[in-house]
């Protein structure tokens, strides 16, 4: 059974974005959204891809690790995305998972959302916030940088991909001190 005891995934809203806990009625649009895209799931860990969608669907709502949220502008489902691995004790987690249809790339959604989830990390205790990116995705590596996240360094063979590839991992991380110079 999922547990949040920090109160991560919540409703999540600024402007037209919204952030809501992604459920089974997301299922079809999100199978839509990442069919837009089949290309860029070789670069991730888990493939959302028509071949595999479902059964990772499945497995991220069943997830215990996962907090994950649709994505909607406008109503619109954008994607989805999610808080991974929170530990208490440190008061940290990663934002990941994150998948944005073609339409949405270009920083007018990213940003807002990551800053959005940010700020809500913050206001429920969290002290550091991270990112994990396939070196291989400068889109995504930039977008960290854009945000304002801190570059410290690479995993090397950090993860092996649902391809079999060995991942590389770029980590970024927002923490507590850099709050106010980002204006969180």
């Amino acid at each position: 059974m999922r547990q949040d005891p920090l109160g991560l995934l919540s409703v999540l809203q600024d402007g037209s974005l919204r952030l809501e806990p992604l459920a089974e009625h997301h299922r079809e649009p999100l199978r839509e959204a990442c069919g837009e895209d089949a290309a860029i799931w070789e670069m991730y860990g888990i493939s959302y891809d028509s071949d595999h969608f479902d059964e990772s669907f499945t497995r991220l709502l069943a997830n215990p690790d996962r907090l994950p949220f649709a994505i909607l502008v406008d109503g619109d489902l954008a994607g989805m995305t999610a808080w991974i691995g929170t530990n208490l004790e440190w008061r940290t987690a990663e934002i990941g998972n994150t998948y944005l249809r073609p339409k949405f790339r270009g920083g007018a959604v990213n940003g807002p959302l990551k800053r959005l989830m940010l700020a809500h990390g913050f206001a429920c205790g969290l002290k550091r916030m991270f990112f994990s990116v396939d070196t291989r995705n400068a889109r995504s590596m930039a977008a960290c940088e854009k945000i304002g996240a801190l570059f410290e360094g690479v995993l090397r063979n950090h993860m092996i991909t649902w391809t079999g590839y060995l991942r590389d991992s770029a980590i970024y991380s927002v923490v507590e001190r850099d709050r106010e110079k980002l204006g969180l």
